[in-house]
């Protein structure tokens, strides 16, 4: 269990949280949710001690598994030993035996120490850390190959899997995860959802996955109105009780005002007269119905609707045999398909199999659509090795990049920005684009230099709410957004009715929205024409 007493932050005239006390109860697996800035992951760091509240304190247990932010403090260390540190007093035991076993004469008290070293190594499961750290890391794909590699040779995705390993390791009483999904494909994300569930421990993690949540949590702790209250269930549960709460508290509220306009109306009219008894208790019936004022929600809805300039051609895309590769590695191979006006393709499988490749090889590949595409890619050596792309009639697309930071020239402010891809946009049209995207007030004069990965996806889908194109094409466009810009994302492509190629690893995103399925795997591309529940089914059915 790990006990929270008192415990308040605030910077500045700003509150995050105030006097709060909270019980997370072992065998229960919570979500740490909020919108941005609510302090979801200031909050974990209290927990985790990485900083001490400013009033309050933490009683945690002894082993914390906790997912590290810091990519980089472990590329020293092989990948499998990484992964073991999760266990500090394994780890420590182990180094210490190490360092003992390297001199060249042990002395007795060397003997003993080794003796009691090799207790604690056989009571944390010593003799098979190797074997069950191989194990996590290969349920987070990552191969055998990689275990005894540095950590300095991976890549951050690969990266953020093994330091998730490292949280796993070890059996811990308590598991402190911020945002664990990023960076993992849908299988991945699917194996740390059964893991969870039969975590025996205490589970706190935050995450802007809704289906993660849904599917791990018992529990939700919720950090809004300046406080952590916890509710019963998952996300959605979470949501309907807190709605039906504020609601209710807001009839009560406006109840008791018109109690007290009646009042006060009774005293204005009757104060200089003989019924002072009257007026005197109707007094003390005002102060006692005082309203309390309700703290504001931290809430803040974007406002997302993708809209058309003018509608493509039915027949909008014609792939004939598509190639791509990287010296010897072949990515893409002998890739077709024909996609018609309205379809909804979500691009899906392990990472490093070729989405974000094939979606540049479509933008590259016709040569009209090349010239509007490529600075937009960031990629201009970019070339397909084979194969032909058509895009049909008046086709215009929209492009979400995997790296939202890369497409946003610097030294503007995102009026500025904006406003260049439609110069007969008027203020008001950028404002009112702006708004709707949170960008309100003096936000539309922030310099693009200072956003934040959040605001520069959220000026992304400006840009495309402003220039209205009949194809977007989204490469992982919930990386950095909080949950509710992805339901609000996920409803705009709902009602959007143009074409949309879309690679995510949001389960809901790809459940509510996708009408085919492009699935990828190292035998290429399977093209399923239908919805995900769909190609569920079929691939069960082909698996018996």
């Amino acid at each position: 269990m790990i006990s929270v007493s008192n415990v308040s932050m605030r910077y500045g005239a700003k509150v995050l949280f105030d006097d709060v006390s909270i019980n997370f109860i072992s065998g229960r697996r919570y979500g740490l949710t909020g919108p941005n800035g609510a302090g979801k992951s200031t909050f974990m760091k209290v927990l985790t001690g990485e900083i001490d509240a400013q009033k309050g304190n933490v009683v945690r247990p002894k082993k914390l598994g906790i997912l590290r932010q810091d990519q980089f403090a472990f590329d020293a260390f092989r990948v499998i030993d990484t992964v073991i540190m999760g266990n500090k007093g394994l780890w420590s035991a182990l180094e210490e035996r190490d360092k003992i076993y390297e001199k060249s004469e042990l002395t007795d008290e060397d003997g003993m120490r080794l003796g009691e070293l090799e207790g604690i190594v056989g009571e944390e499961d010593g003799y098979t850390a190797e074997s069950d750290a191989a194990i996590l890391l290969q349920g987070l794909d990552i191969p055998d190959e990689i275990h005894d590699r540095k950590m300095g040779e991976l890549q951050g995705g690969q990266k953020v899997r093994v330091l998730l390993a490292q949280a796993l390791f070890g059996k811990p009483q308590a598991l402190l995860l911020d945002e664990p999904t990023n960076y993992l494909d849908l299988d991945s994300i699917h194996w740390l959802q059964d893991f969870l569930i039969n975590f025996e421990g205490t589970l706190i993690t935050i995450s802007h996955d809704r289906h993660f949540l849904n599917s791990v949590c018992t529990h939700i702790a919720d950090i809004d109105y300046e406080t952590i209250i916890t509710y019963t269930g998952g996300y959605d549960d979470m949501v309907m009780a807190k709605t039906q709460i504020r609601s209710r508290l807001e009839s009560q509220n406006e109840q008791r005002e018109k109690k007290i306009a009646q009042l006060n109306e009774f005293i204005a009219r009757f104060a200089a007269g003989t019924r002072s008894s009257q007026v005197t208790s109707r007094k003390k019936e005002v102060e006692r119905l005082q309203t309390t004022d309700l703290a504001r929600s931290n809430i803040a809805r974007p406002y997302i609707r993708f809209d058309m300039m003018r509608p493509s051609g039915k027949h909008i895309l014609e792939v004939e045999k598509l190639s791509k590769g990287y010296g010897d590695l072949e990515v893409i191979r002998d890739f077709s398909a024909s996609v018609t006006r309205g379809e909804k393709i979500a691009l899906m499988g392990r990472n490093g199999l070729g989405k974000t490749t094939l979606l540049k090889a479509l933008l590259v590949g016709d040569k009209e659509i090349d010239k509007a595409m490529r600075s937009e890619l960031h990629d201009p050596e970019f070339a397909n090795d084979g194969g032909t792309v058509k895009w049909g009639h008046e086709a215009q697309i929209g492009y979400f990049p995997q790296d939202v930071s890369n497409v946003i020239e610097k030294g503007l402010t995102v009026a500025d920005w904006l406003y260049q891809f439609d110069p007969k946009a008027t203020k008001e049209d950028i404002r009112g684009i702006l708004g709707q995207m949170l960008f309100r007030g003096e936000e539309g004069l922030k310099k693009t230099d200072a956003l934040s990965g959040g605001e520069a996806a959220r000026l992304i889908f400006c840009k495309l709410m402003l220039v209205k194109p009949n194809i977007l094409i989204f490469d992982e466009p919930t990386n950095h957004l909080d949950l509710e810009s992805i339901n609000a994302l996920n409803q705009a492509i709902q009602k959007y009715e143009g074409t949309v190629l879309l690679v995510t690893h949001d389960h809901d995103l790809i459940d509510e929205v996708a009408t085919r399925i492009w699935h990828f795997d190292q035998s290429g591309v399977e093209d399923f024409k239908g919805p995900y529940e769909e190609y569920v089914s079929a691939t069960a059915a082909s698996a018996r």
